[in-house]
């Protein structure tokens, strides 16, 4: 399939009477920020009004973060306190962000100053941190059924999200980003492979949205339904671990099923987080060589697919190698660097959720219509069902 037979009219944006050129396919891709406005002359008003833009997503992410570390504490001792603890960053970081946007559109503002909406930048820089919570040690620990579970898991939800949403008729991008995000991570599997795809700037904020939408009620669904189950707390956790796509939402659900549910949930998320990258290489290479690639044209070389490959994934990787021999030559003392660390990664997705939020097209998302709810409700029943088999089997006479 070539590029332009993929634009159907699925993709959020796009018309099937009105294809795109060859620029605007390359300018509306996330490996180009679209964010920032071109042939525009750069004098001291572009400036001023970039640096209103900074302002705007600095606060709003102060904000994200005072709501993120005060909710809890509020609802402490309310019939809400359960959610309260449980609600994430990101939550409050895209509603923020879409309220930022309405907003700065009906002031006017939106345009002059979209050049501060550095999603690009503030996604990556905050994926290659999160290579540094990843300690290959533990996986090592671990290797025999998380390994294997997140194999067996990534590749069957991965591959049965995929047909499912080409039977829907989604565009091919849209397909890798939902695939992705219900398979592995979540949002930060869908940005890497929104990286991978070059994939419209929509189609991320729809999947990103849809990965929250239904990873807050799992965090109390799971626990309640292995505790109805009668599973072990290895199998609850690594059931857990296999399903939620968010790591703080794993670590949520784990805490309320058990201490040992928790170990294996975050040992079996944190093994799915590492294999980002080698969907990202395989992403890359098939729409390099088949879905882009048009007919009778030479076959792309190892060039054109490191040129395609988003770079950021060896940063996130070699995060990863530097934290575990980090933490393998200090100790426990090297813990609290790496708290810093991650603190840090969590400041950077936070601003990247606002940019989001800030750059949603209501338009472009209503135009999606119902088709991806529908594929990613049915992959998210799909993975429930899958991941409990292998959990069952893989897990059954484990123990922390």
């Amino acid at each position: 399939m070539t590029a332009d037979a993929t634009r159907t009219g699925n993709e959020p944006g796009t018309s099937a009477d009105d294809p795109p050129t060859e620029s605007e396919r390359d300018t509306s891709s996330t490996t180009a920020d679209p964010a920032e406005p071109t042939n525009v002359a750069r004098d001291g008003a572009f400036w001023a009004w970039t640096v209103l833009g900074l302002l705007i997503v600095v606060g709003l992410a102060a904000l994200t973060r005072y709501l993120e570390q005060n909710v809890p504490a509020w609802a402490e001792g309310t019939t809400v306190e359960d959610i309260g603890a449980a609600i994430e960053y990101p939550v409050y970081a895209i509603l923020l962000g879409l309220l930022g946007n309405v907003a700065v559109t009906l002031l006017g503002w939106r345009d002059r100053i979209a050049a501060a909406f550095r999603t690009e930048f503030f996604i990556k820089t905050g994926l290659v941190l999160l290579g540094a919570s990843i300690n290959l040690a533990v996986i090592a620990s671990a290797a025999g059924p998380a390994i294997a579970q997140a194999i067996l898991l990534i590749s069957g939800v991965f591959l049965f999200t995929w047909w499912l949403a080409g039977r829907f008729g989604l565009d091919d991008k849209l397909r890798a980003l939902l695939a992705s995000a219900v398979s592995i991570c979540g949002v930060s599997a869908a940005i890497a492979a929104a990286g991978a795809v070059r994939a419209r700037r929509e189609q991320l904020a729809y999947t990103a949205s849809l990965v929250i939408v239904f990873a807050l009620p799992s965090i109390f669904v799971l626990p309640w339904l292995a505790d109805v189950f009668g599973l072990s707390d290895a199998v609850a956790g690594a059931w857990i671990g296999g399903n939620i796509d968010t790591t703080a939402a794993v670590t949520a659900a784990g805490a309320l099923a058990g201490e040992e549910a928790l170990q294996i949930a975050s040992i079996v998320k944190v093994t799915q987080n590492a294999l980002m990258g080698v969907v990202a290489v395989a992403l890359t290479a098939y729409f390099t060589l088949r879905v882009e690639r048009r007919p009778g044209a030479a076959r792309p070389g190892l060039g054109e697919l490191w040129t395609r490959f988003p770079k950021f994934v060896l940063g996130f990787i070699a995060a990863s190698v530097i934290a575990t021999w980090y933490l393998d030559a200090t100790g426990a003392d090297g813990k609290a660097t790496i708290a810093i660390v991650n603190d840090l990664r969590v400041w950077f997705l936070i601003l990247a959720f606002v940019s989001i939020g800030l750059e949603v097209r209501v338009a472009s998302l209503r135009e999606a219509g119902w088709r991806p709810v529908a594929v990613f409700a049915s992959a998210t029943v799909f993975n429930l069902a899958l991941a409990l088999a292998l959990a069952s089997l893989l897990f059954r006479n484990f123990s922390a």
